[in-house]
């Protein structure tokens, strides 16, 4: 593979790890509430529910979300990026949902100032417009301007958000770290056809119709002791 490749695998690496400074880790999406509720209890009823939700939510919403993000970057239409942008903030069911992407928005749009790279200098124009952004748009257009494969940028945006649930099992459940590498593993398994699906998906079909994710995260935010901030 020629260096160009392997420099967007590398960049893609750096995008889709837990070192980059946005705070996910502060955040279960629900999942902490469904542990004090009793759907998760061990590391089967875990898996269910982030496989569900890979599937039935990430994947047929905020996935092909991305990948028309990225085209839209791609393509220079900062039109459909602001209503993409407002889309999805308008979607997250709960206030917790939509301070945490609006907060990772808000430092990921930071560090593309940080990062001082003249290729991300669009990017940097266009969020610094945007009066609250969110996570996925500025994501899609890092990937975008580091020219990242689609395909690639999709499977490690979905592998990023599993990790998270995954780790995020780990404390609230808790479980030991043999058990959250089974799951990643079989989570990682599933990632590749939703993918392809996501980027497949037209417009008219994307759902993120998921109440017992939607329930989970509004019983959160009146939880009485918890770990997480959302």
């Amino acid at each position: 593979m020629a260096a160009d490749g392997l420099l967007q695998q590398a960049r893609l690496l750096q995008l889709a790890s837990p070192a980059l400074p946005v705070g996910a880790y502060t955040y279960s999406q629900g999942l902490e509430w469904a542990v004090e509720s009793g759907l998760i209890r061990d590391e089967a009823s875990a898996g269910r529910w982030i496989a569900d939700l890979l599937a039935h939510g990430i994947g047929r919403y905020e996935a092909p979300l991305v990948f028309a993000l990225m085209t839209a970057w791609t393509a220079a239409e900062p039109t459909t990026i602001r209503r993409l942008n407002d889309e999805f903030l308008a979607s997250r069911e709960t206030a917790e949902l939509r301070a945490e992407t609006a907060q990772m928005g808000f430092s990921l749009r930071r560090l593309v100032r940080d990062l001082r790279d003249a290729s991300l200098n669009g990017v940097g124009e266009t969020v610094e417009t945007l009066p609250e952004v969110a996570f996925p748009v500025v994501w899609a257009g890092i990937a975008a301007a580091w020219k990242i494969d689609p395909s690639a940028a999709l499977t490690a945006y979905l592998w990023a958000w599993a990790e998270n649930q995954v780790m995020a099992a780990l404390k609230a459940v808790p479980l030991g770290q043999a058990s959250g590498q089974r799951l990643l593993a079989e989570l990682g398994g599933r990632i590749p056809d939703i993918a392809v699906d996501a980027l497949n998906l037209p417009e008219s079909e994307w759902s993120n119709f998921t109440p017992a994710f939607a329930i989970a995260c509004a019983r959160h935010e009146t939880q009485y002791s918890r770990l997480f901030r959302s």
